[in-house]
């Protein structure tokens, strides 16, 4: 019965699309509701003299006490209550991370975080010894990062970069094309380590990834594009990053999207099981695009925006309906008093 209810009604249950039909039925009621009472109660009496009030008071207040309005207010007050526990319920537990975390059993397996380098990267590549003249001519010279038209001697001077070019290669002084794609920054340190090392004694070489970047889309708080400091960087880390997920992102099935070997690759990633800690894809890697679609909720909030006509239109023939019934009643509770 609970799926059934959340299936069928998912739209109208929740607080926002509540609270808007409340008011707009309340207020349409007390409107047309006052309007028949005083219509009726003046034909009845013929004028508006002090009787006249004092008989459409009580009438107001024995249509108040009548069981139809109590028993009418009872059901409405009860249903709405229903539709309020069901969905809060609903959602509080689509809203909940790592659910298994008790019955989680770690496979102590590692997973590896380092990053391949791939064309496009662009690095940062420092090369120091016991004796810095040495290692001077395989450094890129200082350069400063002044716009035109600005004092160069506010800034201070950087690091110039390579970039990795299509084939995979960098330009690296008096070593030439050093091949770089396929490799993590250390395993490309440790390469030009050895091969500095045949002309500078012990040099120490530091390569540093400066483009990784990472895109968050759809159902979080601040979708966009995320520059990464460092290459430890999960998918929890990159919704953080974007301010969480909000109420309406389907946290089981987040679409990764990522490139390998120049195709696309999708996965989906399921954050509400803490196995994700130990999934290959736990990690993020360069220009990773993660989108979390929308849920339900969602979903069915924008087919009611698309039907909004047509429930308008559902919503007034209730009103009108209801009004008929509140003017019977009026009718049957005057001549009562009569």
């Amino acid at each position: 019965m609970h799926q059934l209810f959340q299936e069928e009604y998912a739209d109208i249950v929740s607080h926002e699309y509540i609270h808007k039909i409340l008011r707009q039925w309340t207020a349409s009621i007390f409107c047309k509701v006052k309007e028949k009472i005083t219509n009726f109660a003046v034909k009845s009496v013929g004028q508006k003299t002090d009787s006249a009030h004092n008989k459409l008071n009580k009438t107001v207040v024995n249509i108040k006490n009548t069981p139809i309005m109590k028993s009418s207010v009872l059901k409405i007050f009860s249903i709405i209550l229903l539709s309020t526990v069901l969905f809060a319920c609903k959602t509080t537990d689509n809203l909940t991370y790592f659910k298994n975390s008790d019955q989680f059993v770690s496979q102590g397996e590692t997973v590896d975080y380092a990053l391949k380098l791939q064309p496009s990267d662009e690095l940062v590549i420092t090369v120091n010894s016991l004796v810095p003249e040495a290692t001077a001519p395989y450094n890129l010279p200082l350069v400063n990062p002044a716009k035109e038209g600005e004092v160069s001697m506010s800034s201070s001077p950087q690091n110039q970069t390579y970039v990795i070019d299509t084939e995979g290669y960098i330009d690296f002084p008096l070593l030439g094309k050093i091949q770089a794609t396929g490799k993590t920054t250390e395993q490309l340190a440790d390469l030009l380590e050895e091969k500095i090392a045949k002309e500078v004694d012990e040099p120490a070489v530091k390569v540093k990834l400066v483009n990784f970047k990472v895109n968050v889309l759809g159902e979080v708080t601040k979708p966009g594009a995320i520059e990464v400091k460092s290459e430890r960087f999960s998918v929890l880390d990159a919704i953080a990053a974007a301010e969480d997920l909000t109420i309406y992102g389907e946290r089981h099935n987040v679409l990764l999207i990522r490139e390998n070997n120049g195709k696309k690759e999708f996965h989906r990633l399921d954050l509400a099981d803490a196995g994700i800690v130990e999934s290959p894809y736990f990690y993020m890697q360069q220009n990773d695009v993660i989108y979390v679609e929308p849920n339900k909720i969602r979903s069915d909030n924008s087919k009611y925006n698309q039907n909004n006509a047509f429930k308008v239109t559902v919503v007034s023939t209730v009103v009108s309906a209801l009004s008929v019934i509140a003017s019977l009643v009026i009718a049957l509770t005057i001549n009562n008093n009569k």
